[in-house]
């Protein structure tokens, strides 16, 4: 399906929705450290995160891993609030890279400098500067996946 990458996440209940969104749409989540919070087994366990063993998940050391493994080609979409395009007017593909950045900093300046054609955004009013993470996964995962559907057949209603 989709990979979907979240760049030093620093909330907890934010990465616990989208893993659980990433179980329930087939996709693989990367965390990229480092994390603002503990995902041992123990802390999972305790937060009640009983869907995690089903969770698909790689957590990388730090972003240059991430990237000599996973260079940034054009199967990826960096979201971001410093760039005009606007998220539904990308073309994804089923095991597209859906990459976004922390919920206080965002994705680091020199990424997007280096792929600005692979940058997208969620509109919003002039009253807003970003939207919760959790959610702006969930805006273009799902984005994503209608476009996909045709492809994939698998969708259950």
């Amino acid at each position: 399906m989709f990979n979907i990458v979240l760049v030093h996440p620093k909330i907890p209940p934010n990465t616990g929705n989208i893993a659980r969104l990433c179980v329930n749409l087939g996709a693989k989540l990367h965390l990229i450290e480092p994390l603002g919070f503990d995902i041992s087994e123990k802390a999972v366990r305790r937060a009640g995160l009983d869907y995690w063993k089903d969770l698909d998940l790689t957590v990388w050391e730090s972003i240059e891993a991430f990237l000599a493994e996973h260079p940034i080609d054009g199967h990826c979409h960096l979201a971001t609030t410093k760039t005009e395009r606007l998220y539904w007017e990308a073309e994804y593909h089923p095991g597209d890279w859906l990459i976004f950045g922390s919920e206080t900093e965002g994705l680091p300046a020199e990424l997007l400098q280096s792929r600005p054609d692979r940058c997208i955004t969620i509109p919003m009013s002039p009253a807003g500067r970003s939207i919760n993470l959790s959610v702006a996964v969930g805006i273009v995962a799902y984005e994503a996946l209608r476009q996909s559907a045709s492809r994939l057949g698998e969708l259950r209603m």
